[in-house]
């Protein structure tokens, strides 16, 4: 069976570009979904990759309507491939899995893809070890106890002390202080 799958960010975008270029390369049947491709859940789609059986394949416009980063589009061409099926990009003609040429140059490109989330990797540690060498603790500050967020509360609530010196005295950022004045608040009204 080959699925189309066309979708548009908002209720207001027309899908028609996707849906005829979709049915002009054989789709069977298009899935259509309105819904912004930086959520995770889209329901459709997730209909549709339960749908798939061994041998279907997946019909896409252009790559930017399944996925918005390679990482998710790495994860949605795996699930698509542990159900046996393949995915065609009708713009990107090197995402195309139904061919052995297709599928080299998908895996040349998660590999490309891999090989620069290990040299950030790499490139981190390394940072971090000449950070330490140098004296420089690297991660995340450590959480704030009760006591010092009750502080920062009283501090804040007294009006007598800047926020910046506030943030200055307990070494944190604007937003945490705000964010730990929230919590104490919430939890003095309960």
């Amino acid at each position: 069976m080959i699925f189309g799958y066309a979708r548009v960010s908002t209720v207001e975008q027309n899908l028609d570009r996707q849906l005829d270029a979709l049915k002009a390369a054989g789709s069977e049947e298009i899935i259509k979904e309105k819904i912004t491709g930086t959520k995770a859940d889209r329901p459709e789609l997730n209909r549709l990759l339960d749908k798939l059986r061994n041998g279907d394949v997946i019909l896409i416009a252009d790559l930017t309507r399944l996925s918005r980063s390679t990482k998710d589009l790495f994860s949605l061409v795996d699930k698509i491939e542990k159900k046996g099926a393949n995915i065609k990009s009708l713009k990107e003609s090197w995402l195309d899995t139904t061919t052995p040429q297709g599928k080299l140059m998908f895996t040349f490109m998660a590999g490309i893809s891999q090989f620069e989330r290990d040299l950030i990797s790499q490139r981190t540690k390394e940072g971090l070890a000449a950070a330490r060498a140098r004296g420089r603790k690297g991660g995340r500050k450590p959480k704030l106890d009760a006591a010092k967020k009750k502080a920062i509360y009283d501090l804040y609530c007294q009006k007598t002390t800047p926020i910046k010196d506030i943030c200055s005295m307990f070494n944190i950022t604007k937003p945490t202080m705000y964010k730990t004045i929230e919590e104490v608040s919430k939890k003095a009204s309960v």
